[in-house]
């Protein structure tokens, strides 16, 4: 083996290293949502997944989630919170809201109708 082909081998495991880290082992922190008339509010944009997708509220008090669906992507038709029984269809080009209390600090996650797509909301 000549030197490039070492330096080319190294790099190499070192992208597939990043690579692993980056879908298994980091961290994201969210968007932490502030109260607005007593409500903790926000947009979340669909298209391809959710954005954000990891949403920081303080239990107790109301949420409202806006749903966006910017795709016609079968998947991404409906979002679904098993935790609190609720399900929305997302027509396209509509905003959606989804209201919900957490009722204590915890992970409420939330995906489309196949799973493919998914988020949560982190109450603390």
């Amino acid at each position: 083996m000549i030197l490039s082909e070492i330096v080319v081998t190294i790099a190499g495991f070192g992208l597939i290293g990043l690579i692993i880290w980056f879908f298994f082992f980091s961290k994201r922190e969210g968007v932490r949502l502030a109260s607005s008339n007593g409500v903790q509010e926000v947009m979340i944009i669909v298209k391809g997944g959710y954005n954000p997708d990891v949403i920081v509220v303080k239990a107790g008090q109301p949420v409202r989630l806006n749903f966006n669906r910017q795709e016609t992507a079968v998947c991404s038709e409906m979002v679904v919170f098993d935790d609190f029984k609720k399900s929305a269809t997302l027509p396209p080009g509509e905003v959606v809201p989804i209201e919900f209390t957490p009722p204590h600090p915890g992970e409420y996650k939330f995906h489309c109708q196949m799973g493919m797509l998914q988020g949560k909301v982190v109450a603390e």
